[in-house]
């Protein structure tokens, strides 16, 4: 029997089947954009595409089943963050994807580490989510307690085509440091983690709600803690770039691992401006309806935190149209944020 597998959801061969011609002909794929299995996005993404799908034969809302968009099959994916994402979503080779707020910014408008290239102009968003914080993890015994002590280890950026290089790299740049004044690895945080626990690696920088997976492995295991990223060239950093945002990761968030200040930007639900309109409302609606709610609250610590009220925190790339008609709707354009 053959199996179509999804995030979320198995459709077998002989199910597909059983589905009336009509309903398979208007069954509509919607791709999500997320992160490596060891951060947040990836999660969050798969939470996302259970809350917002409703595939061909099942029951109903009403009757205790998917609340999501009728004949709609949200699959979440495993991707390498942020950059790659808005670059996905704008040649179209993705419908939507996660990006960290200033990525999804600097994209639109060609600045910063977009300048110089054309602007990604189909870029929309449909929500914002949540914070992310910038977490840079530093391996018991491997002598680093501040930023500055990572001169001459081994440490890891992320892959390119993450939000994290972007980041780690402003963050090395405010303290005087560059990828030259150590040995830089450029791999996935899972893969990190699994060089701290061999002691081949120092430390590691991973933009993520918390409490993510990668780091709770380590922690539980005391084989890592948190530095923080404080001081002059913190503020120095918050002052330059505003789409940056203290933050503190609360003590016992990780196992043994006190509070931590660090930074933070907003994690956002990015959309092609080409994804038709109505679809975009439905899918807008439906992550915001109480089925959703009830999912997002018990399926991860950031789900919590994703709201109706803070949907439009932080947005600096204009809202798909879909996006715009229901939060019109429901009257959260009109409590002006825009």
């Amino acid at each position: 029997m053959t199996r179509f597998i999804f995030k979320g959801f198995v459709i077998s061969f002989m199910a597909l089947a059983s589905i009336a011609i009509a309903d398979v002909q208007n069954m509509t794929f919607f791709r999500i954009g997320t992160g490596g299995s060891g951060g947040t996005y990836y999660p969050i993404g798969g939470l996302l595409a259970m809350a917002v799908s409703n595939p061909p034969g099942g029951h109903s809302c009403e009757h205790g089943g998917s609340c999501g968009v009728p004949n709609l099959i949200a699959v979440a994916q495993s991707a390498n963050g942020s950059v790659a994402n808005v670059t996905a979503i704008q040649s179209g080779s993705l419908e939507s994807g996660f990006a960290q707020s200033d990525v999804a910014y600097w994209a639109y408008t060609g600045t910063e580490t977009f300048k110089g290239k054309p602007r990604m102009e189909k870029l929309r968003t449909i929500a914002n989510l949540y914070p992310e914080s910038l977490h840079l993890v530093a391996r018991i015994g491997s002598g680093i307690n501040s930023v500055q002590d990572l001169r001459g280890k081994h440490v890891s950026l992320d892959e390119p085509g993450s939000g994290t290089l972007i980041d780690a790299r402003i963050v090395l740049d405010a303290y005087g440091l560059s990828s030259t004044d150590f040995k830089a690895e450029y791999i996935k945080p899972n893969l990190a983690v699994e060089r701290i626990m061999q002691d081949k690696l120092d430390a590691f920088f991973i933009v993520a709600g918390y409490p993510t997976n990668s780091i709770k492995i380590l922690a539980a295991e005391g084989k890592a803690k948190l530095i923080p990223i404080d001081g002059p060239e913190a503020k120095t950093m918050l002052n330059k770039h505003r789409f940056f945002s203290g933050n503190k990761i609360p003590a016992g968030t990780y196992a043994g691992i006190g509070e931590i200040y660090t930074v933070s930007v907003g994690a956002q639900w990015m959309v092609g401006a080409d994804v038709d309109e109505d679809l975009v409302y439905a899918i807008t609606r439906a992550l915001w309806n109480k089925a959703s709610r009830k999912l997002l609250d018990n399926g991860h610590a950031k789900g919590k935190i994703i709201t109706l009220e803070s949907a439009l925190d932080g947005v600096s790339v204009q809202l798909h149209p879909g996006a715009e008609r229901y939060y019109k709707e429901v009257g959260v354009i009109n409590k002006g944020v825009q």
